[in-house]
């Protein structure tokens, strides 16, 4: 029997092995990324028996590989989000803020607004932000980041200059709407 073909034969077993230790979608792509990079490499395995223990072999180590990256990429958001929880008041504008900071707030989508309002404003850790919304915590460390980026967007196209040079923020504000608040 062709390898190839005998391989495709026990697709679902294959795939059954993955499933059992990674989402289904997840399974998937391991198992085609796994096929694509075996593909020049199974007649050189001696037998078919042979064959399929080595394909079980390699699933199980691109399964650890995909747990490994997952985990580095976890830390990773966490120590983000740990690094934008501790307040660094150094960056903090001096002088007041114009109003068009809450007009350009109140045009935010509501889960930008309200990361915002919750962090920046209730002085609320991340890590408490991302449970009151049920997501991990580096989740909500990007919708903060985006949050901010779109805040900061809003008040360049509202205000000019006045808010994106100086990377201060919108003060000493130039714009239509003067009144401070």
């Amino acid at each position: 029997m062709d390898r190839i073909a005998l391989i495709a034969e026990h697709r679902d077993e294959l795939l059954g092995f993955l499933s059992r230790r990674v989402p289904r979608n997840i399974a998937e792509d391991i198992l085609q990324e796994v096929l694509l990079r075996s593909i020049d490499k199974v007649d050189a395995v001696r037998d078919d028996e042979a064959l399929l223990a080595w394909m079980y072999r390699a699933l199980r180590n691109a399964t650890v590989d995909h747990h490994r990256r997952a985990g580095v990429a976890d830390r990773a958001l966490a120590r983000f989000a740990e690094e934008t929880a501790a307040p660094d008041h150094a960056a903090e504008p001096t002088g007041e803020a114009c109003r068009c900071v809450l007009r350009a707030a109140e045009a935010l989508k509501p889960e930008q607004a309200k990361a915002l309002q919750r962090v920046a404003v209730d002085c609320v850790a991340v890590k408490s932000f991302a449970e009151e919304e049920g997501i991990s915590a580096g989740s909500a460390a990007v919708r903060l980041h985006r949050a901010r980026h779109a805040l900061r967007e809003r008040l360049v196209a509202t205000c000019g200059s006045c808010a994106g040079a100086s990377g201060r923020g919108c003060t000493s504000c130039s714009c239509a709407d003067e009144e401070k608040v």
